[in-house]
């Protein structure tokens, strides 16, 4: 009897970003370079909002990028987008310090450079507001400061509303504000709720936003593990058929649409969805969200199940061999 053939395996997870996209790289370069002009170009031509409010966060994002911005800025003080990358960099360098842990595990040292550095960025976002109350940008930057800030519920809805008059779809604003209606920063389940299915509902087909639905309920989840008997609480809320059904909605509505586009981002979205699906014990659904990807994978949902990597190929692997 003939044997059968192994199956190939399954490439290994690639979590860098410039995998999924590749003109990261060259961001970069220009970012070392010190070539603002360039860069600058590059992100006033992107024309769609996600994708601009995508790529000055991964710019901001870039080591040592700070000292390219503040020259820029001080250079030019009417330069906004300068000043926006600049805080975007005090944010990203304000957070890495504090860490993703609970407040009681963030030391008073990790609080004061966090508050510093979410302060430097207000400053600078402040101004751009007063001069450009249309300037997305910046108003999506300071939803972080105001959560990183303690400034509150009604500032960060505040805030929100001010973008949303002009951009209602952005949704690395939306992400921000759904953390802060959680109740681990002051708000309530019934908000998270409420807000997530507004912004659902509004969007068209296709649209990107239908990922909150799917982030929504991974956060309820993650709430449940942390108590006892965490991990079968959290499965139990998943696996509720209306919870089940809204996640089936969410991705057909969006990532599983016809015209959905794979524009900058678009691997987090396949990436979470694959995570629900596979949490809720729905292999069939979670597979086509794998085979989007290939092996490009995301650090955040992954994290919450250990070590990313492993989890993304036990998870990869199980669902594809069901679907």
């Amino acid at each position: 009897m003939a044997r059968r053939p192994l199956a190939e395996p399954l490439p290994a997870p690639v979590f860098a970003v410039e995998a999924a996209y590749p003109e990261i790289a060259h961001w970069r370069n220009l970012v070392q370079a010190g070539d603002w002009t360039a860069l600058s170009a590059i992100l006033h031509g992107l024309t769609n909002p996600n994708d601009r409010a995508f790529a000055v966060t991964t710019v901001g994002d870039f080591p040592g990028s700070e000292i390219l911005f503040r020259e820029i800025a001080d250079r030019n003080p009417d330069d906004s987008l300068a000043r926006v990358l600049l805080a975007w960099r005090h944010i990203l360098i304000g957070w890495e310090a504090r860490t993703g842990a609970r407040a009681r595990h963030v030391s008073a040292g990790q609080f004061a450079v966090f508050h510093g550095h979410l302060r430097q960025a207000e400053q600078l976002l402040i101004d751009v507001c007063a001069r450009e109350p249309e300037n997305y940008l910046a108003w999506a930057a300071r939803l972080p400061t105001a959560m990183g800030l303690e400034l509150g519920q009604s500032e960060a809805r505040r805030r929100y509303a001010r973008l949303a008059e002009h951009q209602p779809s952005l949704l690395g604003a939306q992400r921000s504000l759904l953390q802060q209606l959680c109740p681990k920063w002051g708000g309530t389940w019934e908000a998270v709720q409420e807000f997530t299915r507004q912004c659902a509902g509004a969007a068209p087909p296709g649209s990107l936003t239908g990922v909150l639905i799917a982030e929504w309920h991974l956060e309820r989840w993650l709430e449940f593990r942390s108590g006892s008997d965490g991990d079968q609480r959290g499965l139990a809320y998943l696996r509720q058929p209306e919870v089940h059904q809204e996640i089936v909605d969410a991705a057909a509505w969006s990532v599983l649409n016809p015209v959905f586009e794979r524009r900058l981002g678009w691997v987090a979205l396949h990436n979470t969805f694959a995570a629900a699906f596979s949490l809720i014990g729905d292999l069939p659904r979670a597979a086509p969200h794998f085979r989007a990807v290939g092996n490009l994978a995301t650090r955040q949902p992954w994290a919450y199940f250990g070590d990313p990597a492993a989890a993304f190929e036990r998870h990869r692997a199980a669902a594809l061999a069901k679907g």
